[in-house]
């Protein structure tokens, strides 16, 4: 499962990377709105980590672009905004789930296997010709 992780902050991009590497998560980092929407159009991931506050672009801004050309792709939101508005914001702007900052790893994971049922429910590899 690759999973594409925006956060500026990075010690706490380089914990979450390893956390994630040793549950078998492949992580793929960058740090900025415009890097993100790059990797998104070139190489989609699997499962989208946002952060909103990103030093280039809101990360809602960068959400709004991603849903324009893409409706499948998962987003979780990683945030410090934590108030009832901005979660309310961010899941009608189009993620899938929001975790507020500071959190528990074992929530965020949990999380994660939560968006890779649905997405196995949506993708298969597996091909059927006849019976």
């Amino acid at each position: 499962m690759q999973i594409l992780l925006v956060e500026d902050d990075r010690p706490l991009a380089k914990g979450l990377q390893q956390a994630l590497q040793k549950q078998g998560y492949a992580v793929n980092h960058v740090e900025t709105g415009q890097a993100c929407l790059h990797v998104v159009k070139t190489e989609p991931p699997d499962i989208l980590v946002l952060d909103l506050g990103l030093p280039d672009i809101d990360g809602l801004a960068v959400l709004k672009q991603i849903r324009q050309h893409t409706k499948s792709l998962p987003v979780l939101l990683l945030t410090a905004r934590d108030s009832a508005n901005d979660k309310v914001a961010g899941l009608d702007g189009g993620a899938d789930d929001y975790l507020a900052k500071p959190f528990e790893m074992a929530e965020l994971l949990a999380r994660l296997r939560v968006l890779e049922r649905r997405l196995s429910t949506v993708k298969s590899a597996e091909i059927c010709i006849g019976d």
